[in-house]
């Protein structure tokens, strides 16, 4: 004889899961407001593509366009360069960078190769191809976390550069596409969406586009601080860049050929306190 198990709950309970998943998908994300904290100067002459701070008030950010690509590494609070390394293929459009251990990841537009860097030389130690394009680029600790402009995101493995998973990113249902400049963020993904004046928080195991944080008032200030000084921001000109402050709970947000880089608190992002030894 079967055992009598009492269906009508079980199923109540997945018919219920069912109905708040789906729910999920129709609800529209928070729109975030971050708070200004504190303004510094950012090279005019950066269109930038990929930004990530290091530690000790020093910034690694890549530039692109064709002649004036490269890495570097800036003084966050003075603007100034420390030390700058042209893309290591003269023609190629650089794009995102991120370091990951002692090694600094740089990815091209449309050549298909990334580049490998001593992190504390900037100086080429490997090359690795791959196919299509190369957009943003950051990491969650393990992966490299790398767009290409679509609405899918692919986790690559830092020693070969294969992907390992790739992720589509949705907004209610719908593909967010254009994604570009990333960074991974207290288990959420940050992306600057192409062309907007928002950035998506992404769940990284689902896709969703928890958060939209809406940057058009920064994009205004860089606007209105360029037109001042007499060179006005361009149509592509675009909000790109962030960065991850985790002593102060902050990121840190810019755009290509901004004057301004912020540093701002936004909801749900908190400092993380130094482990005693």
């Amino acid at each position: 004889m079967r055992p009598r198990f009492p269906l009508l709950p079980v199923v109540a309970a997945l018919l219920s899961l069912s109905v708040t998943a789906e729910a999920a998908q129709t609800v529209a994300p928070p729109i975030l407001k971050p708070a200004v904290t504190a303004r510094y100067p950012h090279d005019r002459g950066a269109f930038t593509q990929g930004l990530q701070y290091l530690g000790g008030g020093i910034l690694l950010e890549s530039t692109g366009q064709v002649g004036e690509s490269g890495v570097r590494r800036v003084n966050l609070r003075t603007g100034r360069v420390l030390l700058s390394v042209p893309t290591p293929i003269a023609t190629a459009f650089g794009e995102g960078v991120t370091q990951l251990g002692d090694v600094v990841y740089h990815i091209t537009w449309q050549t298909g190769v990334a580049f490998a860097l001593d992190a504390e030389t900037l100086r080429e130690q490997g090359r690795y191809r791959y196919a299509g394009e190369g957009w943003g680029l950051t990491h969650d600790g393990r992966s490299l976390v790398m767009s290409d402009g679509s609405a899918t995101l692919f986790w690559r493995d830092p020693r070969t550069f294969a992907i390992t998973k790739t992720l589509r990113v949705t907004d209610r249902g719908q593909p967010v596409r254009n994604l570009n400049e990333l960074e991974y963020v207290q288990g959420y993904i940050y992306a600057n969406v192409w062309l907007t004046d928002r950035i998506a928080r992404i769940d990284p195991r689902t896709g969703r586009v928890t958060a939209w944080l809406d940057v058009g008032e920064l994009l205004e200030e860089a606007s209105d601080r360029a037109e001042r000084e007499g060179r006005p921001l361009t149509f592509d000109d675009v909000p790109n860049g962030i960065a991850y402050v985790p002593e102060r709970g902050t990121l840190l947000l810019t755009g290509k050929r901004w004057p301004l880089l912020f540093e701002v608190k936004v909801p749900g992002v908190t400092p993380v306190t130094a482990r005693k030894p």
